[in-house]
Parts: structure tokens; sequence; C-alpha cells
């Protein structure tokens, strides 16, 4: 029509809006609702970036030590301790796999005594599930085992943070090892026991 906002404005002043005519307006704008996610997604990555950089400060560079220490948690929640002699872990994610094989080499295992295996659905592509967490890990495809595939589907499963790659699993055997770092998590649990 022509007309600025302000000269309508004053027009319709005396012309209230329904309740249900201000829901629309306010509550199902698309626009609204989009600029209201957008405004809500930047606060949330700037508090995200604050508490990076205060956990980056709080941890600072991490010493051998407090590695094998982080290793020894992250085997004590993740990693096999039934099967005698096995050092082993399995997990969907790469980095878990990346911090076993840090740790692993804090212990001198040696990359390419640790035997791996996958364990995929049928309806996977098991030579580019293997290339995928080969490079990842670099563990030549040559290294790994004979996958295990579960007789069933992705279908219907939902796998957060895109690790749709199957599940994968690093061993080793070494009976004093395992006799070893089965004493360390005695001695952590002992740590953690309060009087």
């Amino acid at each position: 029509m022509g007309i600025s906002k302000s000269t309508l404005s004053d027009w319709l002043s005396d012309m209230p809006l329904s309740s249900e005519q201000i829901r629309l307006l306010r509550d199902l704008n698309p626009k609204r609702i989009e600029r209201f996610r957008e405004t809500m997604r930047r606060k949330r990555e700037v508090r995200l970036k604050e508490a990076y950089e205060r956990a980056k400060k709080d941890i600072g560079v991490l010493s051998r030590r407090d590695l094998f220490i982080a290793g020894l948690y992250l085997y004590w929640g993740e990693g096999t301790k039934s099967d005698r002699g096995a050092i082993a872990i399995s997990n969907t994610d790469p980095q878990v796999l990346q911090a076993f094989l840090n740790w692993a080499e804090i212990l001198h295992i040696p990359k390419e005594k640790i035997r791996t295996r996958l364990h995929l659905y049928s309806d996977m592509d098991v030579k580019r599930e293997t290339r995928y967490w080969s490079e990842i890990l670099e563990i030549p495809v040559e290294e790994f085992r004979k996958p295990y595939i579960k007789n069933s589907t992705l279908t219907g499963l939902t796998y957060k943070n895109g690790y749709g790659h199957g599940t994968c699993n690093l061993r080793f055997e070494n009976m004093p090892l395992w006799e070893y770092i089965t004493m360390a998590l005695k001695y952590m649990r002992e740590l953690h026991i309060r009087p």
C-alpha cells in the first residue's frame, strides 16, 4: 500500500488484536522462531567456548604420568577386565580408541602387536569401514582381522555424533602386563574408598 509502519500503527491503534492473533504473530512466526534458534545457538557457542577455555587453562599440559593415570581410568571404565591376559578395549568412538593407543605406547605395547577387529552390521561395506578405521587409527588394513558381522541391519538404529562405522576392538595379549594393570586398578579402587 506504500504506507509506513508508523502511520499504520497510528491508524490501527484503536483496533486491538485478539489473543489468538497475538499468539499467531508471536509464537508461530517462522522468522521469529528461526531468529530465536539462531540467538540461542550463538549464546550456546559462547558458553561452550568459555567453558573450553576454562577447562584448557585448568588442565594445562599433560605429563606422561597424567596420561598414564588417564589411561587407567579409561581402561577401568571401558577396557576388558575379565579376559585373563588380554588388554583390550571396544568402542565406536575413534578418539577413545586413539587415547587407548596413546596409553598403550606409554605401556610400551608395540602398535604392530595390537590385534584389530571390527564388529559390523550385515548391510555395512566391510572394505570401506576397514579403510575408515585404518586411516583414523593409523593401523594398516592388512593388520585387521576378519570382522565379526552381525546378521542385522542399521535400519532403525541411531548413531549420535556420527559413530556409524561399527565397533572397533583393539586387543593385546600379555599376562605380566595384564596383571600389572589389574593391580593398578585395584590400587586406584582403594584410593577411592572413603574410611
